[in-house]
């Protein structure tokens, strides 16, 4: 009887460490979102941003399971002190409204109010996985609003090829773990590689990351959470419908710049839209996964700087 008792003890504190770790760790999430931006009322809803307010504007448009923060952490991964950004949260994001019904069209609107509120007619726009559709969208519509267009693993185009499926499986899987904080937070501390791998990195990227690519990949992951209030994006992100075709109407200058063996957004997406957007310049890697920027990041710097200067004027 004595000793069913310490081991009755022993499986409570057992229960209970994590439970705590999984609270204070949530709660840092929390504490780290809040207050590090600002909201815009718009007839389309609340848009929730963040700017750096020096420099040539830039809209940056963050991928899916992000928010205004993972658009924080591309925008200084990229770019320099030229540059003025701007991270919006997606519909469905942190504290932008999410309604049912929502399109990556309506998205594509309330860039534009963000822009007004903001007082600015033009800007260059920096689009990262699934921010492409809403961006492509932007571009489309708003031509007058967008002097570059800068596409880094985005998806732009459906597609009925088996390793679509095998993409989109990998989707799926993720908008699973983002639906429960609990869940997610068990894999991103005790399964990262194999959340690395739905994320669309092969296990030759992963094993090849330096320190500090691996330090970046780490926050990257982490700055998904919390993902409660990063869910209704998710979801929407995962069902939505792709431009396709739509893409043709673009007129800004396009770069594409995509890894061959990206597995979550196929290298389709990049062909598609190099050969359907006229006068795009497509930029292509042979590794890197969905993790290119972290992988070629140095290379990745150079070239969009370059572009979104030379189209700023």
């Amino acid at each position: 009887m004595f000793s069913l008792f310490w081991v009755v003890l022993a499986l409570c504190g057992i229960a209970v460490i994590p439970a705590i770790w999984f609270r204070t760790d949530t709660r840092r999430a929390y504490a780290r979102i809040a207050g590090g931006s600002t909201i815009v009322y718009s007839p389309v809803g609340n848009i929730e941003f963040k700017r750096a307010e020096a420099g040539v504007p830039v809209l940056v448009i963050h991928g899916s399971g992000g928010g205004f923060d993972q658009g924080e952490l591309i925008a200084r991964a990229i770019l320099d002190e030229r540059f003025d950004w701007i991270a919006p949260s997606r519909f469905g994001y942190l504290r932008s409204t999410f309604r049912e019904g929502n399109t990556f069209d309506d998205q594509a609107k309330a860039y534009t109010f963000l822009l007004d509120h903001l007082g600015l007619q033009r800007v260059a726009v920096l689009a990262i996985s699934h921010g492409g559709p809403s961006a492509l969208l932007f571009a489309a519509l708003y031509p007058e609003r967008v002097s570059s267009l800068t596409l880094l693993s985005c998806g732009v185009a459906s597609s009925s090829d088996v390793s679509q499926t095998q993409a989109s499986q990998k989707g799926n899987a993720l908008t699973m773990i983002f639906k429960f904080e609990i869940l997610y937070w068990v894999v991103r501390k005790f399964l990262r590689k194999k959340l690395m791998r739905l994320m669309g990195a092969t296990d030759e990227v992963i094993a090849n990351l330096t320190t500090e690519q691996r330090t970046m990949v780490n926050q990257l992951i982490d700055f998904m959470a919390p993902v409660a209030p990063r869910y209704a994006g998710v979801a929407v992100d995962n069902k939505a419908r792709m431009p396709n075709e739509r893409v043709a109407a673009i007129r800004a200058p396009t770069l594409i710049v995509h890894a061959t063996d990206d597995a979550l957004q196929l290298f389709h997406n990049a062909e598609y839209a190099a050969a359907n957007i006229p006068g795009s310049r497509l930029l292509s890697f042979d590794r890197g996964g969905h993790l290119l920027l972290l992988v070629e990041q140095s290379a990745i710097q150079t070239e969009v700087r370059q572009f979104m200067l030379a189209h700023a004027g």
